[in-house]
């Protein structure tokens, strides 16, 4: 009989937890989110790679059709500037320093004006106008802003209070979906994103990266972002890729970083009297600036060089240039202010530094593609792990794990020698003296006189 009343009592208990609504609703509106970051993944790229095939398109008109973009451009760049300043502010570059500005903000009224449902929408939609405008960005940072402002929603309606917790799970799941490297989005929260990384924050986060990567499985398949290559050191010209790729990536990535803080600090003094004005002219001179290098270049550097890079890592070698022309190009995109990413432009820097590298060492080009997208992108976002992870796991090259590893750590630490500050810290520090100018303007206007 005893027997008999335990297990009638524990039936009671469990029908009440699987039927407490206020239990189950945070947990189903989190998964609901974290499938529809995967799923928005999916479309944005689709919408990014199309927008892109348009305007190379265009330009391969016969006759004068190669010069359309001196016009298009430009015109594209100030409109991207203008809609980003009236209609969704906040939505301007990469999106990853928003997502870190807002995880040290601790007001949600301030984390709303960098994570919403409205700007993931603009951010999108922006992105995808300045790619058919041929700008040199990417999706892959967008995509952190998207999947962050989608995760904070869900805190909202699910009644969640880890708000900081549920920023680096979207950021997380961004970035897995977006590049289809769960290992990287999970690595690339705790690296880049949660400097102060919480411990307890390890489930949300891989919930998030697994349930969104299902969501891009079922619907892209299973695929590696470059391809599949092999390229491994074999001889000593091969080995003496390593320091080169890895100093050589890291200075350069170390100078984009710092030149793109100082000058934005510049151009944010300079556009203060009428910053719509003069932001929407710079936008047009940096479009301008953009289409040039395009032409000159014959199209390779529009949107984000994807078959130049891919190219690169099949043992196709790139022209000298490329990398160079391909990096001024990627600066003025991202000092025009308009939404877009560097994450897939650096790899394509970093594909073209390497390719010239090893053509001019007699070595094997594929293997200076692989190691040169390593050390540039390390130099860039001076984070050695996420560089490894990403690579490792977008060109599925196992043979070159150990060179890979040592190329980003070099470039790292001749990133960090050179510019002390990491480009997204540095930018999100922006986003978050903005919002205290904002919260103290509106203290002292509800304040009373006297």
């Amino acid at each position: 009989m005893q027997n008999f009343y335990r297990r009638s009592k524990l039936v009671r208990r469990s029908r009440v937890l699987w039927g407490s609504l206020g239990l189950w609703k945070p947990r189903l509106v989190f998964w609901t989110g974290a499938l529809a970051i995967g799923v928005i993944s999916v479309v944005f790229a689709r919408m990014a790679d199309r927008a892109q095939v348009a305007f190379l398109s265009m330009t391969e008109i016969g006759g004068f059709g190669f010069l359309l973009p001196i016009i298009v451009t430009p015109l594209g760049f100030a409109l991207c500037a203008w809609l980003s300043i009236t209609f969704f502010p906040n939505s301007q570059g990469s999106g990853i320093p928003q997502a870190i500005a807002a995880r040290h903000l601790h007001h949600d009224e301030d984390r709303h004006r960098l994570l919403s449902l409205r700007l993931a929408f603009g951010k999108i939609l922006l992105t995808v106008v300045g790619l058919l405008s041929g700008a040199s960005i990417g999706r892959e940072g967008p995509t952190v802003q998207v999947g962050a402002s989608f995760m904070l929603a869900v805190a909202r309606f699910g009644g969640m209070a880890q708000a900081r917790g549920l920023i680096l799970a979207g950021s997380a799941a961004g970035i897995a979906a977006a590049f289809n490297t769960p290992l990287a989005g999970i690595v690339f929260a705790i690296e880049e994103m949660g400097r102060a990384y919480e411990s307890r924050a390890n489930g949300i986060v891989l919930t998030a990266v697994i349930l969104s990567g299902l969501a891009s499985l079922a619907l892209a398949g299973s695929y590696q972002y470059f391809g599949s290559t092999s390229a491994a050191p074999i001889v000593w010209r091969d080995w003496a890729l390593v320091p080169i790729c890895g100093i050589g990536g890291g200075a350069l990535g170390a100078a984009f970083s710092a030149l793109a803080l100082h000058l934005g600090l510049r151009i944010r003094r300079w556009a203060q009297p009428a910053p719509l004005k003069r932001m929407v002219l710079l936008a047009a001179l940096c479009g301008l600036g953009v289409a040039v290098i395009g032409v000159v270049s014959g199209g390779t550097t529009f949107g984000t060089s994807y078959e130049q890079a891919r190219g690169a890592l099949e043992g196709e070698a790139t022209p000298m240039l490329f990398f160079a022309e391909k990096l001024f190009a990627s600066f003025l995109s991202m000092v025009s202010g308009i939404p877009g990413g560097i994450f897939a432009p650096s790899l394509s820097i970093g594909a073209g530094f390497g390719s010239t590298i090893g053509q001019l060492m007699g070595t094997s080009v594929a293997l200076g593609a692989v190691l040169g997208m390593a050390g540039y992108f390390a130099g860039v976002v001076q984070a050695p792990m996420t560089a490894f992870v990403i690579i490792l796991e977008m060109t599925g090259n196992h043979e070159a794990v150990i060179p890979i590893m040592a190329v980003s750590m070099i470039g790292y630490v001749t990133s960090r020698i050179l510019s002390r500050e990491p480009l997204y810290h540095g930018l999100s520090r922006n986003f978050i003296a903005a919002a205290i100018r904002a919260r103290r303007a509106k203290a002292a206007e509800t304040e009373p006189a006297g």
